[in-house]
């Protein structure tokens, strides 16, 4: 046998034997449902349901403006492989989903088809738009803002939807899928009441009466109860912690934004928009406006503006030094620093209620 052919014989053989050894794992990975989602909010919760039985990527960083993420031909190939493509929707990704979608030619996540998850089914949406909308208005969204996940109730929405589709896509682990939902939503509302709280009542109960604007009541009675039975159950009454009990001293505070990426989280913590550093939503500031801003800061007395990583910390800097204000810069996203999704909004209920202080 000369040496090129035995050369030839051996290249086989170690081809053959890099294939035996890595088939397994690539067995093991394609039994992972494959997903990709527009956000890393969405990214981190369909980690969290989806558990050892996905394999989760993002097309957007934590670090940039969901509303311009560019349609990558990288993207492309990474929707080309998904069995399940998740997405804000409220046409926050109106700008490139479409394009990626077409562009991946995979009929399995095209729009209506099961591999295609929309995850504000259910969402109340806030500042619908009412009559004519066009382009003088700004980046105007027709569906309703769509940065609700800023809502923590709504993180339990997205969770349920993600399960829901999870389990129709994939029912042999139906069972996993709700395990791994309850353990996020038990998270998700300790953080937001207190593990006590949490434990005590149950969170589909505490946040059916914080909606409902019952829950003080609820526990001033359940703990008058307790005091009236025995004076020394001190140990027994309730009280909020976590999320709500940071920034309830902080009730009706007025904020600056500079987009309106918060109306969810004022709504849900009763905090207050007095106004924004961009005159019309994607515009960026003039002088006009800052002035104008300036002058509602000083006459109500504001002291906090509240923004993201990515818009141009200049015009806030300049305003807070008018006004004496505090820029508090948060992401909105998952991103280096804040490692999932409960991370990024306990980091924001942090700092925003170390400034309001």
């Amino acid at each position: 046998m000369n040496t090129f052919k035995f050369s030839r014989i051996l290249l086989f053989c170690c081809i053959l034997s890099i294939l035996f050894i890595v088939d397994p794992c690539c067995c093991m990975a394609s039994n992972k449902l494959n997903i990709v989602t527009t956000t890393t909010n969405l990214a981190s919760i369909a980690e969290a349901v989806g558990g050892d039985h996905v394999s989760v990527t993002s097309i957007g960083s934590g670090d940039e403006d969901p509303h311009f993420i560019q349609a990558k031909p990288s993207f492309m190939m990474k929707a080309k492989k998904a069995d399940l493509w998740i997405c804000i929707g409220m046409e926050l990704e109106i700008g490139y989903e479409g394009l990626i979608l077409q562009g991946s030619r995979n009929p399995r996540i095209q729009i209506n088809a099961p591999g295609h998850l929309d995850v504000s089914e259910g969402i109340l949406k806030l500042e619908v738009p009412t009559g004519k909308i066009d382009r003088s208005m700004g980046d105007v969204h027709p569906l309703g803002n769509p940065h609700y996940w800023l809502d923590p109730y709504n993180g339990r929405v997205i969770a349920t939807n993600i399960c829901r589709r999870l389990k129709q896509l994939d029912p042999a682990h139906a069972a996993d899928y709700d395990r791994n939902l309850a353990a996020f939503l038990l998270k998700l509302d300790s953080a937001m009441f207190g593990e006590k709280l949490a434990g005590a009542i149950g969170g589909e109960r505490l946040w059916q009466m914080q909606i409902g604007g019952r829950l003080d009541k609820f526990i001033e009675d359940n703990n008058q109860k307790v005091l009236q039975i025995d004076p020394n159950a001190k140990g027994k009454v309730l009280s909020f912690d976590g999320w709500l009990s940071k920034l309830k001293p902080f009730e009706h505070a007025q904020i600056v934004i500079y987009h309106r990426s918060w109306p969810y989280f004022f709504h849900r913590f009763n905090l207050e928009d007095v106004g924004e550093l961009e005159p019309k939503p994607g515009i960026p500031p003039g002088p006009a406006h800052i002035l104008e801003v300036i002058n509602t800061m000083k006459s109500q007395n504001v002291k906090v503006i509240l923004m993201e990583p990515f818009y141009n910390k200049l015009d806030a800097d300049a305003v807070a030094r008018k006004t004496g204000a505090k820029v508090v810069v948060v992401p909105n996203s998952v991103d280096n620093q804040v490692k999932d999704y409960i991370a990024m909004l306990d980091n924001v209920v942090t700092k925003l209620s170390d400034a309001l202080k």
